[in-house]
């Protein structure tokens, strides 16, 4: 009795050790990302300001969104490389059904609609038939980048309506829209994910699915709602981008893919799932989008800044897997 209160002792502590990394490495990314203010505040006097603390919170805002929501798809064993083309497709057909007629509105409530259903497809074909996600979410993305320049003929729409941009450009007490809804987005999901039976089926999802499964979690079920929330996220970023330029371009969201997944892997979660948290895709967002607002003010070439994205991701897809093999998953 004594040795099993021992191992079970051992055990308790080793699990209290795996919860603590990702804190720990959530953590180390606060600390880079406070050292990155502090050089960028040196090498440019107009970098610590609040105008342009609010201009990078409002730019990283539509890209936080559908990292928000693909995080805790990818801690459940998915994966969505579909989003960013949901995106300029919401743009694209809420264009085109204003411009049949209907209210601005009802064209956008209509994209959801259009959005949410590209989630099932996703989630069906990744549960029902057991295709690989990166294949599935891949091959939608053709899909849907496709159909918005066939729609469109590759041509960038004029969306100038004042009540409908005021959500990409306006603010409250002097936030900008765009962040108040991303920053709504993750503590919603923070609470989803840590205080519901949702989330927990999520962790138990990407953990261990046939386990899962075995003990009564509806695994297809949980993974087929969290790509249509991935969807959504991609639809609610197209809108706030489409209302941010004041315009609807096909391409206009596909650029921002790499940061979407660089930011979700960098913040900690694992692409073998099971393991992950919003605050870490957070901090990784506002790192990424930091970086990028600093090399602009130093006039660096965006396509330098392009190369910085690229070793990013390969930087945190690294990480990731030393983190697996540390925990030995």
């Amino acid at each position: 009795m004594a040795a099993v209160t021992t191992v079970n002792s051992a055990n308790r502590r080793r699990m209290t050790s795996l919860l603590g990394k990702p804190w720990s490495g959530v953590a180390v990314l606060l600390v880079f990302y406070i050292a990155l203010i502090i050089v960028f505040s040196v090498l440019s006097p107009f970098f610590l300001s609040v105008r342009n603390m609010l201009s990078i919170g409002q730019n990283i805002a539509f890209v936080g969104l559908m990292a928000a929501a693909g995080t805790p798809l990818i801690i459940a064993g998915g994966l969505d490389l579909s989003v960013a083309a949901i995106a300029g497709l919401t743009g694209v057909a809420i264009s085109i059904l204003q411009g049949a007629g209907l209210d601005i509105w009802v064209a956008v409530a209509l994209s959801l609609v259009i959005a949410a259903g590209v989630g099932i497809v996703n989630g069906l074909f990744t549960t029902r038939l057991r295709l690989n996600p990166l294949i599935v979410t891949l091959g939608m993305m053709s899909i849907v980048s496709g159909l918005s320049l066939v729609l469109t003929g590759g041509l960038t729409r004029p969306m100038m309506f004042p009540t409908f941009n005021w959500v990409g450009q306006g603010r409250v007490g002097g936030i900008p829209i765009p962040l108040v809804i991303m920053a709504v987005t993750f503590v919603a999901l923070w609470v989803v994910l840590t205080r519901t039976r949702f989330g927990r089926f999520v962790y138990a999802s990407g953990g261990n699915a046939e386990a899962a499964r075995l003990i009564g979690i509806p695994v297809d079920r949980t993974i087929i709602v969290l790509y249509v929330i991935s969807a959504l996220s991609g639809a609610v970023a197209g809108i706030i981008l489409c209302a941010m330029l004041g315009a609807a371009a096909p391409t206009s969201a596909g650029q921002y893919l790499l940061t979407v997944i660089a930011a979700i892997i960098l913040g900690g979660t694992s692409l073998n799932g099971g393991r992950g948290s919003v605050w870490g895709t957070l901090l990784a967002i506002l790192i990424l989008g930091t970086l990028n607002n600093g090399l602009t003010l130093l006039n660096v070439s965006s396509f330098w800044q392009d190369v910085t994205r690229g070793v990013v991701l390969m930087l945190a897809v690294s990480l990731d897997q030393i983190r697996t093999r540390a925990l030995g998953d």
